[in-house]
């Protein structure tokens, strides 16, 4: 891998907020589907338990959980969270995509 994935210190404060108010599900998994406008999107889901083969990140309280074939679409990328005029949401700065779309959930390579 050329480049591990990173979380933003901002991101990392919201996933602990997030993950307290669920304490079953304390882990925020972060994966690569196919799908989305433009071939590619990223889904975000709470979960319980990690897999064996998972990168692991921790940051201020906060587990982030990326499965191997994720991380492949996504070497040297950054979790951030952002809150703007059109909303509050986690954003992926993804040195792989080579397109992606409005919406922000959605990439090609």
């Amino acid at each position: 891998m050329t480049g591990t994935v990173t979380v933003t210190d901002r991101a990392a404060r919201r996933i602990a907020e997030i993950a307290a108010g669920e304490p079953t599900t304390p882990l925020l998994r972060v994966s690569v589907e196919g799908g989305g406008c433009s071939g590619f999107q990223y889904k975000f889901d709470l979960v319980s338990d990690k897999a064996e083969d998972d990168l692991v990140l921790e940051k201020s309280g906060a587990t982030v959980l990326i499965d191997p074939l994720s991380v492949q679409y996504m070497e040297g990328a950054e979790i951030d969270f952002v809150d703007d005029l059109i909303g509050a949401a986690f954003k992926i700065n993804n040195p792989v995509a080579t397109a992606s779309c409005g919406c922000g959930t959605s990439f090609s390579v």
